[in-house]
């Protein structure tokens, strides 16, 4: 559960801040073909989820003909067993999962952003405001009620992911001996590798029970900050 809790926490706050400072510089005045960038950012999200990861645990992170050993290899440098060493998975799991969800989060914002008035901005430089005062008071007070139905979408299905982990880590015939379990992944072991159903039925229900009551309380929260609740 720490794993599992561990796990939605970073994705979310790297997800939610890198995305934001990738669609205000894909907002920025005067940026050339930035149509042609937020067409590349799409196709993480647009490849399906099996190839993206096989193509991650395959072409990057192999051992032997891994894109991150041979740059290592040329640097002098041994290579590195990505997928061993349960530490080092975990934060290889989350490079995958961040690769994969960002296009996701950076559309959400950047639509956002142009749906700001501009005016506030022309009235804020009168003002004096310099250009982070600006974001501070003005872009992220008003992408909030916009971004936070994404937010806690997202966090939800982080929480509950799958297959990225058990893909990269505990799939059969490829079982890398790393333990990166999160809860999701632990029950599925228990019911379909050591046959152990009726306790991972037990965690399953704690699993809908846990989402059943934080989801409330998180949308409470998001509408009460919003000023809507």
């Amino acid at each position: 559960m720490l794993r599992t809790i561990a796990w939605t926490a970073i994705n979310m706050i790297i997800q939610v801040i890198v995305a934001f400072f990738i669609a205000v510089l894909l907002n920025s005045e005067g940026l050339r073909l930035k149509n042609l960038y937020k067409t590349l950012l799409m196709f993480p999200w647009a490849m399906p989820a099996y190839v993206s990861i096989l193509l991650w645990r395959m072409g990057i992170y192999n051992t032997e003909f891994g894109l991150l050993n041979q740059w290592l290899k040329q640097l002098g440098l041994g290579p590195v067993n990505w997928l061993s060493n349960s530490s080092v998975a975990f934060f290889a799991c989350i490079i995958v999962n961040l690769w994969m969800a960002f296009p996701f989060m950076i559309m959400t914002i950047d639509g956002a952003l142009q749906s700001i008035d501009k005016s506030y901005y022309e009235s804020a430089t009168l003002d004096g405001a310099g250009y982070f005062t600006k974001i501070r008071k003005i872009t992220v007070p008003s992408l909030w009620p916009i971004i936070a139905p994404a937010v806690i979408m997202t966090t939800f299905t982080t929480f509950k992911q799958f297959d990225i982990i058990f893909l990269m880590t505990q799939q059969q015939g490829a079982n890398t001996g790393a333990n990166v379990h999160t809860v999701i992944t632990y029950a599925y072991e228990k019911a379909f590798i050591t046959n152990n159903y009726g306790y991972s039925s037990a965690i399953s229900i704690l699993i809908f029970v846990i989402i059943i009551v934080a989801f409330p309380i998180v949308s409470r929260r998001t509408m009460k900050e919003e000023g809507i609740g």
